[in-house]
């Protein structure tokens, strides 16, 4: 009696994910706003004095103490999206391979995309991290600044009136497409075999 062949076992689906990118705690943009800060609080030191320094410092505290409730809210959401969202299925419609049809609904979700820089940022690093292209992304990113319809109705409608908002929003509409292309066709061209590990 002969055993039955041997097969292969299928690789698990997360075996495959991409390796996350380390993060530098301290990198060259952090080193130069802490020298802009540096050399901006020895100028007002010098004008003001010591009371200066320290009323800048407790009034930047409390704006502090204000903005870190939503920035965490913002990386929590970014990591739950990344958790949640089907790789394989952001990979399909925005990956490198999804063409324009990725770059339109990129485009399409960062008009919808509500909230402000603390929503928007922290979902395209999601994004990213789940297979999404960096065409795409910026697609996405170009179009919540440009088209995002919070702002409009918000503000631009009430203020500046329908018509410019309409127009505004006629002419911005191949912008994030032409962004995106753009960064995918640079993309390619710096990294050939792919994203840097």
């Amino acid at each position: 009696m002969s055993e039955p062949p041997i097969k292969d076992p299928s690789p698990a689906d997360d075996a495959e994910q991409r390796p996350r990118r380390a993060r530098k705690p301290v990198g060259w943009s952090m080193i130069f706003i802490g020298a802009l800060v540096a050399v901006s609080a020895t100028l007002v030191w010098r004008r003001d004095g010591i009371d200066g320094v320290l009323r800048i410092l407790t009034h930047d505290l409390w704006l502090f103490g204000e903005i870190i409730p939503r920035v965490l809210a913002g990386c929590l959401l970014g990591g739950f999206i990344a958790e949640i969202l089907p790789h394989e299925k952001v990979s399909r419609s925005l990956g490198p391979s999804s063409g324009l049809k990725g770059l339109l609904i990129g485009t399409a979700f960062g008009a919808i995309l509500p909230g402000g820089p603390f929503t928007a940022y922290p979902v395209a690093a999601a994004l990213l991290t789940v297979g999404a292209d960096f065409g795409a992304t910026i697609a996405m990113v170009v179009s919540w600044t440009l088209i995002g319809y919070g702002r409009a109705v918000a503000w631009e409608l009430p203020i500046l009136g329908t018509d410019f908002t309409l127009w505004r929003i006629v002419i911005s509409l191949p912008i994030p497409v032409l962004a995106g292309w753009l960064g995918r066709f640079a993309f390619v061209r710096m990294y050939p075999k792919g994203e840097p590990s």
